[in-house]
This record gives C-alpha cells, structure tokens and sequence, in this order.
C-alpha cells in the first residue's frame, strides 16, 4: 500500500525485450538503462458496459484492455530503437527505417518520485510506434528535440492471470525485490 500523498519526477526508464527464445514463457532481456526521461503519459483502453435490470444499474463491468500512450525521451539510442522497431544500422552507423518492419516486444520500466517513498513501475507487454521527432531551428534560446514513442501496452497472462503493469513501492518486507527492480522484469509472487 503506498505511504504517499503525491508522486512526481519520472526517472530511471528502462526497456526490457521479450526474449522469445527463452524456455518460460513470458520471459524478458536485461533491462536497459535510457536516460534522458521527459514524460510518460498512460490512458487506460476499455470500455464499461452496464446491463440493467429491475429498473436500474444490475451488473456494471470494465474491460482492462491496457493502454496507449506517449513516452518522450531526451534521445532514445539508435541501437534500441533498431531493435524496437525491427529497423537496421548500416554499416556506417546509420539508423535505417524498414517500412515492412515487424516491432519487437518489452516491457518498460521506471521511477517515480513521492513526497514519502519513490515508486516503481512495469508495463508487461509493450510495443512502440515509430517516434515523432520534431526538428526546429535554433533561436536566442536552444531548446531541445525530444523523441516521443507512441507505446501501446496489452495483457499478458503470468501466473495464470492477466497482468497489465505493477507498481513497487518500498516496504519493510520487500527490500530485496525492490532493490533488483532493475536488474530483470519484476513478475509478481502470490501466495495460493
């Protein structure tokens, strides 16, 4: 349960691919650290539907479809965007966009701040639209050019249930998983 009144400061996103080859299934890479975090913007997907009986409201459900959203970075590598979005790197060093490129999966990773205890977070199964980039002229000020990813996040099934995301929030029992948040995709223990 948080301890917070207020969360703020997005830092310490990383991104995480599916590792398709593994023998368990979901299974993900070594996180990777990118720096440079602006802002991560999730709107839910999925809609209510109500069913009405006996003159009102009988049974109300919410269809957790995930979310969209946008994630914008300083500058996102051109070694994880290739792998991303199935582009290449030439062999001198450019960044190549394949337009019959197939996205690969990950899950994203990240920080936020509290006013108590810092929070941590997961987004299972992700995967990115080509990121808009706008290039503008220098003025009397620089200001500058961020990437921002179109990120669309669906259920995954682990452990016999539909996860979408987790949160982490340091506890007195749980310093040892939120200590290695960062070192592999955090996946979820319950007790039967």
């Amino acid at each position: 349960m948080s301890q917070n009144k207020v969360t703020f400061g997005l830092e310490k996103v990383h991104i995480a691919f599916v590792d398709a080859q593994a023998a368990e299934q979901p299974a993900w890479e070594t996180p990777i650290a990118i720096p440079g975090a602006v802002r991560w913007t999730p709107t839910t997907v999925g809609e209510a539907s109500t069913f009405y009986a006996d003159n009102t409201a009988y049974f109300t459900v919410t269809a957790n479809n995930g979310y969209t959203g946008e994630l914008e970075m300083a500058n996102v590598p051109d070694a994880v965007l290739a792998e991303m979005l199935g582009w290449e790197i030439d062999n001198n060093g450019a960044l190549i966009e394949i337009s019959d490129a197939i996205p690969k999966k990950f899950a994203l990773l990240g920080q936020v701040q509290g006013d108590k205890r810092n929070r941590r977070f997961v987004y299972y199964d992700c995967v990115a639209a080509r990121p808009a980039k706008e290039r503008t002229t220098k003025n009397e000020s620089i200001t500058p050019a961020t990437d921002v990813l179109s990120l669309t996040i669906s259920p995954i099934e682990i452990d016999g249930r539909m996860l979408v995301k987790g949160d982490l929030e340091l506890s007195d029992t749980n310093a040892t998983a939120y200590n290695g948040f960062f070192n592999a995709v955090y996946t979820p223990t319950f007790t039967p």
